[in-house]
């Protein structure tokens, strides 16, 4: 099985002018690219290239031996994850079956956002910032580097990116900006909604 660069669900452009299509270009058809090619060598003489993408993760996490695959599948599955996370004009309160999660989990829209960006800020370094589900509860995390919480046990629900590379040709080093824009602009709450499932 090969690993493929999966379409982006928008064109470059549609997400202007919160992230612009030169950000775009390089970070998803230079950076995301990069991971797939890379992961792709590094399977093609093992097992693993039978394997599914998520397969791929579990198998290889906490694995010196296989450190770089591992970095590179997940790399590859959380820009996914990621990409599907944003849509063009949208944003804001969340809407459908996660708007209650949150309130009856977070206490509110306000705690619930608060604390997503603050794992968004407080991410030393290269990272994600998360929500995600366990034990029917919502949670917030952050992963650092290449890391991802399928990993872990955890089923994500949204991630927001926070290695330079996603905002800083945009933001400089505005990375509270660049999270305010992504709440308040590009969170896709239906695709939030269908992780719920």
């Amino acid at each position: 099985m090969t690993i493929i660069l999966p379409d982006l669900p928008y064109e470059k452009y549609a997400l202007e002018p919160h992230i612009s299509a030169k950000t775009l270009s390089f970070h998803y058809g230079k950076h995301h690219n990069a991971y797939v090619s890379n992961l792709n060598k590094l399977i093609e003489e093992t097992d693993l290239k039978k394997e599914t993408l998520a397969d791929i993760i579990k198998k290889t996490v906490n694995n010196a031996d296989t450190i770089g695959i591992f970095n590179n599948a997940a790399q590859v599955w959380n820009h996914t994850f990621y990409w599907k996370s944003m849509k063009p004009n949208c944003g804001g309160l969340p809407t459908g079956d996660i708007a209650a999660k949150i309130n009856a989990d977070f206490g509110g829209y306000e705690n619930f956002i608060e604390q997503l960006k603050n794992a968004g800020l407080t991410q030393f370094g290269s990272g994600w910032a998360w929500l995600v589900m366990k034990d029917n509860t919502l949670e917030i995390m952050k992963t650092s580097n290449a890391d991802t919480p399928i990993a872990h046990g955890f089923k994500p629900l949204l991630t927001v990116d926070v290695w330079e590379h996603a905002y800083y040709l945009d933001y400089q080093n505005d990375r509270g900006g660049y999270l305010d824009v992504f709440f308040n602009n590009l969170v896709n709450w239906e695709f939030v909604n269908s992780n719920l499932v």
